[in-house]
């Protein structure tokens, strides 16, 4: 267990800490699940940052970063549906792509080929990371200023747009990893 891997597994412990505080809903647990959300997105750079630079990549964390990120990023929508504050079936489709995508990378680990997140990955996890961001921020503007015409607009508009472009990105980038991975598929 080397410490990107540890990096990663904190991760998943502060997914749960931040799931918690957006379900007290107010402005301050909001605050403090926003900046758990930045860290345990910091620790996702770091935790590859540090493979890399300690020689340190191992299969484990190669399997473990995507299903750590899969575990954040899901989890805070689920928080965010909850709320009533995105579209169900918006993030029905991203949990399903995030899952299909994880099954792929178990049923090829079963096999000894570990599939790990390429460069459009990467991309989708940072705009899920993004669109929390500002779903977060519209909420926690929302909380101080609740009748603001502006963030009125950001509430009702501007999340759906962001969860919009999230979407597009989520799905273009699970129909690219199938194409590349469809060797593996075949063998299902």
């Amino acid at each position: 267990m080397n410490a990107s891997n540890q990096l990663t597994f904190l991760r998943i412990v502060l997914a749960f800490i931040c799931i918690g505080f957006i379900l007290k809903n107010t402005f301050i647990s909001l605050l403090v699940a926003f900046i758990i959300f930045l860290f345990a997105s910091l620790t996702d750079f770091l935790d590859g940052l540090l493979a890399r630079k300690h020689k340190a990549v191992s299969d484990l964390g190669k399997l473990i970063d995507p299903i750590a990120d899969k575990i954040l990023i899901v989890g805070v929508f689920l928080a965010f549906l909850q709320l009533g504050v995105v579209n169900t079936w918006i993030v029905s489709v991203i949990m399903l792509r995030e899952f299909i995508v994880t099954g792929l990378r178990l049923y090829s680990l079963r096999r000894g080929v570990v599939l790990e997140a390429k460069g459009l990955g990467k991309h989708k996890t940072l705009s899920q990371i993004i669109g929390i961001v500002v779903i977060f921020v519209v909420l926690i503007l929302l909380r101080s200023n609740p009748q603001h015409r502006f963030v009125l607009l950001l509430y009702e508009k501007g999340i759906s747009l962001v969860m919009w472009y999230v979407l597009i990105i989520t799905l273009y980038s699970g129909v690219y990893y199938f194409w590349i991975n469809r060797k593996m598929i075949k063998t299902f």
